[in-house]
């Protein structure tokens, strides 16, 4: 029996397309998408449409669930907030950990969210390059073990895309993955093994970014 993860980065994000709003955001490691990231998120979701995704998993940063949930409403799906997709909380881009929305306030903003799911792993500030590899590894084998056979969605961040993937198919993925905004990378079971069929696709957009930037 066949399963498919599917992994995808968020769309473009707010302080990328303007980095001063950074200087007076009262959540300055939270952005939200940019205008054209809402659009990314859009070809996204219907890229996705059609295909037998059962359960959407996101990162709890706000522009993961816009991503998300973008997704969700053309799927109809509830999305579940997984803390061990989170951004890389790395201290030389971030002065403390990360202030974000709670999960209440998330649910309030997107009523798609379900509450009653418990994230199965945690993230903790501050994180070395290692550690967000060996966390979002630990997240994605975790996820397709407890959800077998179902296919599911990913929604993460440049290195926790490319720490998921590698957790299913090893060191490849370090040198085959480009986790560009909003690129989509498919990964599927086959009996007990892994095979990469898409490396960080962006053939759904209509732009794309030049240099993966993952700060």
């Amino acid at each position: 029996m066949n399963q498919i993860i599917w992994i995808a980065r968020h769309a473009n994000r707010l302080d990328f397309v303007n980095p001063d709003w950074f200087l007076t955001a009262e959540k300055r490691y939270d952005p939200p998408l940019s205008d054209d990231g809402m659009v990314q998120a859009q070809q996204l979701a219907k890229r996705l449409k059609g295909e037998k995704i059962s359960h959407i998993f996101a990162s709890p940063f706000l522009r993961t669930v816009q991503t998300a949930n973008a997704i969700a409403e053309v799927l109809d799906l509830p999305i579940k907030l997984e803390t061990g997709l989170s951004e890389w909380l790395n201290p030389e881009w971030m002065t403390e950990a990360p202030e974000r929305l709670s999960t209440s306030d998330l649910a309030a903003l997107f009523p798609r969210i379900d509450i009653s799911y418990t994230s199965r792993i945690a993230a903790q500030y501050p994180e070395t390059h290692e550690k967000v590899r060996q966390r979002s590894a630990q997240t994605a084998r975790c996820l397709v073990t407890e959800f077998w056979p179902d296919d599911i969605l990913l929604v993460a961040h440049g290195a926790s895309v490319l720490g998921a993937a590698m957790g299913l198919v090893g060191d490849i993925a370090k040198t085959e993955v480009k986790a560009t905004l909003c690129s989509l990378v498919k990964v599927v079971r086959q009996e007990s093994e892994w095979l990469l069929e898409l490396k960080g696709d962006t053939s759904h957009l209509t732009t794309i970014e030049e240099v993966v930037r993952f700060v």
